[in-house]
């Protein structure tokens, strides 16, 4: 990297320095404060940035306050991520008993539906509650589900199909 417009011979800025030499050693501390190689590099990347902007004169931190800026960032990710972890466990085992909001006589109807919706493949299922009680068009659930038009109303139809098989004896 030039540092002028016409100088001829490559001159390598504090920064280049700085990042050539701690870089490798910031990344190795991050991996074992990270899960993942992914946010390893992500940590070593908000915490440089992070320790830039402390500085008053744009220059290269110290690499100390850049080690604890990762270990930080490693426990608030950490933490993030045990959280988001637990929230989802919840909400998995909180699966609603009852899908629809209805009276007493039709609770075992509705018992009925929901096993019959509970028995459906996944493609169709979605589909199926997007149309009926998200009430959304093909297009909207072509978006929502990134697929064409076409495929979300023939699952829609093939959904149909099943739950009428799944429901046909209950209702008779």
């Amino acid at each position: 990297m030039n540092s002028g417009w016409n100088n001829a011979k490559p001159v390598r800025s504090d920064w280049e320095s700085w990042l050539a030499q701690h870089a490798p050693r910031f990344l190795l501390f991050a991996r074992q404060q990270a899960r993942f190689e992914v946010d390893a590099q992500d940590l070593v990347q908000e915490a440089v940035v992070e320790c830039w902007r402390r500085q008053a004169n744009g220059a290269p931190p110290a690499a100390g306050l850049v080690f604890t800026t990762i270990r930080r960032r490693a426990i608030d990710l950490g933490r993030s991520e045990n959280r988001r972890a637990a929230r989802e466990a919840v909400s998995a085992s909180e699966i609603p008993h009852d899908w629809f909001d209805a009276g007493v006589e039709d609770r075992e109807r509705n018992q009925l539906i929901q096993q019959a919706m509970g028995k459906l493949p996944d493609i169709y299922r979605e589909v199926v509650t997007l149309k009926v009680w998200g009430e959304l068009t093909f297009a909207e659930i072509a978006v929502t589900l990134e697929i064409p038009a076409n495929t979300a109303a023939s699952r829609y139809r093939y959904g149909l199909e099943e739950l009428r098989k799944l429901t046909t004896e209950a209702f008779l």
